[in-house]
């Protein structure tokens, strides 16, 4: 390996680092702006200016200049210093002072640098550049004339989102950053441009002049809005969560995370339910906890097993669907069912229903088969590494189902399962592509899964999977769905599915877990709803007990590739909430058969030891193709006609906390405005 001084201290490198790299494998912190390890490289704040020997006898750029072979690296002389100092004072010439009323002070590059390398005054006295607002939607908010025109922004947009509608315009001091024709950013991803932005050019409007860094209190826990189950940091003043920020794993979301990840949470204290409700005489009324346990008591007691339904919801942590199912198998009920949308797997092998490869993995992945997914509305940050392979040339990709823009190419296959049926017959360039792959992998969407067929197509997909040597995946959109799989929250031998229960006479008695996704209109049954908001569930309820949000509780969530993962609480639950399985504990104990656990953590005890998988924290087992039977999987059955198509209608729309989101409602009708002018 080839080696460099730095400073004097001898390091080795990999062929192909940039001089900045090595620096920092010494140990010397070199300031920059427009640098960033996972974007392309611009080279144009020049603040990360060394010294190199042998060398022209000036200050160079590391982030553009590649590390040399016995290269000497000077990252403290005196011309290094004075050459910061000179860049800083260019970048602050006509950066207004907006420090006291910016909201990204306390958090801003430029301000910490400025401290750390730059002079203690100015010789300029001219007047400022001011640059006139942009308009990018209803997440982010401008304030350009602070801009330093570092391009990290433009490169995410571009190369990551792979929406191409932030650019650079104009020349020389007339250059500024806009949106293409004054439209939104068309993007899934598009927040993260406010973590890197290095000075306050772009901030948070929905969190704008609501607290300062210092004020917060930071709390790391996982993602529920999509089964990717991403790294995120809630941090809470009081009883308010105000904002949602990625942390680092490369193992999932990398530092992404997706917008409605990081702007839902305004509706976590919005259309909240806060006490106990039991309807009489046709109105829900407020009640005590004592009188709603006791009317949900009275009503299962006096049910048969048979004639009871459980379905659990999309958020739920794993404690509330095991002390769920703990109570009611305890009371013989056999109508469990955490598959409110009629997904098909959930009786074979774990690998199942797993997403084999996992994440990370999928870098390595050649040929990818989607079948009934569109992965840039259920996993937006798995899209993003799927372009940033599709990117690097070394992937390719086949739909089957929507013709959406996944901002990558790929092969059309077909619309519906018969495209899939027949891929093994095929002797199209994708087939072609499929035989010839080493790391070939298919990602089976829960819209293919979700429909009467869905276990035939399960079934086709396996036998396609089988014959081309394919890793097995599944991409679930639902943050509670593989725990519930797990624990095996499905209908016992005899037992209804969701589908039935809600049928007309299909149960007596249905309790809801926090399901809200699922219609129950048609059901005569008497409701019982477990869960945080006003939403689908609650409106028909006709008792109603206020559960805990994501936030508010500590929980583990199973992620779509099999990874338990751990979430924390932020803030308390509001009013007389309750954490969902304290609930579960309350009923069983009026129900004179209390559940054998008083504590969360007697309760993981007793989880871990039923089900051993719970207990490996942050492991994905990530299976081959050839360590899972394909022959378990699905059914043989009649294939439908139908086109095959993603599970999510509208991205920003998909849970309750969602859905009493006012940002999110604004972001909708963002795409709905954009889609209409489009059409147009």
């Amino acid at each position: 390996m080839p080696k460099a001084k730095v400073n004097g201290v001898e390091v080795e490198f990999e062929p192909g680092m940039t001089v900045l790299q090595v620096a920092e494998l010494a140990g010397e912190e070199i300031p920059r702006f427009c640098y960033h390890e996972r974007l392309s490289i611009a080279g144009n704040c020049r603040m990360c200016l060394v010294e190199v020997k042998p060398g022209p006898p000036k200050p160079q750029a590391s982030c553009a200049l590649p590390a040399a072979d016995n290269q000497e690296i000077f990252t403290n002389t005196p011309m290094v210093k004075k050459a910061r100092e000179g860049v800083m004072e260019f970048l602050l010439i006509n950066h207004p002072l907006d420090c006291p009323i910016c909201d990204q002070g306390g958090e801003c590059d430029l301000q910490d640098q400025a401290m750390g390398y730059g002079r203690d005054d100015s010789r300029f006295a001219e007047n400022k550049r001011a640059v006139e607002e942009k308009s990018m939607g209803p997440l982010i908010k401008t304030v350009m004339t602070r801009c330093i025109q570092c391009t990290r922004c433009v490169r995410f947009i571009t190369e990551v989102a792979g929406v191409p509608d932030i650019g650079l315009i104009s020349r020389g001091e007339d250059v500024e950053i806009t949106t293409y024709l004054g439209k939104a950013v068309a993007s899934e991803l598009s927040a993260n441009v406010i973590d890197l932005c290095p000075v306050g050019a772009l901030t948070s409007k929905p969190y704008a002049f609501n607290a300062r860094p210092w004020e917060l209190k930071k709390t790391e826990s996982v993602d529920v809005m999509d089964a990717l189950g991403s790294a995120i940091r809630v941090d809470s003043r009081g009883p308010a969560v105000l904002r949602v920020l990625p942390r680092l794993n490369e193992e999932i979301n990398e530092e992404w995370i997706s917008d409605k990840t990081r702007y839902a949470v305004d509706g976590l204290s919005r259309q909240r339910l806060d006490t106990p409700f039991i309807r009489l005489n046709g109105k829900l009324q407020p009640a005590t906890w004592a009188e709603a346990l006791d009317r949900v008591a009275s009503k299962l007691t006096s049910t048969p097993a048979e004639r009871i339904g459980v379905i659990a919801g999309d958020l739920q942590d794993a404690e509330s669907l095991k002390a769920t199912k703990d109570l009611f198998e305890g009371l013989k009920v056999k109508n469990l069912d955490c598959r409110q949308d009629g997904m098909a797997l959930g009786d074979g092998p774990r690998e199942s229903w797993l997403f084999n490869s996992t994440i990370a993995g999928l870098e390595t992945a050649d040929v990818i088969l989607l079948v009934g997914t569109n992965p840039r509305l259920e996993a937006p940050v798995m899209n993003a590494r799927l372009r940033k392979r599709w990117l690097a040339g070394e992937l390719k990709v086949g739909v089957i189902g929507d013709q959406a823009d996944l901002t990558y190419g790929y092969d059309y296959v077909g619309a519906g399962p018969d495209s899939l049926a027949g891929l093994t017959r095929s002797r199209s360039e994708f087939a072609k592509a499929l035989k010839a792959a080493k790391s070939p992998a298919i990602i089976l969407g829960t819209g293919a899964l979700a429909r009467t067929d869905g276990a035939a197509i399960a079934r086709t997909a396996a036998s396609v999977a089988g014959h081309f040597k394919m890793a097995w995946n599944v991409l679930h959109s639902a943050a509670a769905r593989v725990a519930g799989l797990d624990m095996g929250f499905v209908p016992a031998s005899g037992g209804l599915s969701a589908s039935q229960m809600v049928a007309k006479r299909g149960v007596d008695v249905l309790f809801l877990l926090g399901a809200d996704e699922i219609d129950v209109s048609g059901s005569d049954a008497f409701k019982v709803y477990l869960g945080t908001h006003g939403d689908a569930g609650a409106h028909s309820a006709d008792v109603i007990l206020p559960g805990a949000a994501y936030t508010e509780k500590d929980g583990l969530y199973v992620n779509t590739e099999g990874r338990v993962q751990m979430g924390q609480r932020a803030v308390f639950p509001k009013g007389e909430a309750r954490e969902d399985w304290s609930i579960m504990r309350a009923l069983s104990a009026r129900l004179g058969a209390p559940l054998p656990y008083d504590t969360l953590s007697q309760l993981r005890a007793r989880l871990f030891a039923d089900h051993p998988t719970f207990g490996q924290v942050d492991y994905a087992p990530g299976s081959s193709s050839p360590d899972v039977d394909f022959s378990e999987i699905g059914t043989e059955g009649k294939l439908s006609d139908l086109a095959l198509t993603s599970s999510i209608k509208a991205f920003h729309l998909t849970n309750p906390v969602a859905r009493a989101s006012v940002t999110m409602a604004e972001c909708a009708a963002e795409v709905a405005g954009s889609v209409k002018m489009a059409a147009e």
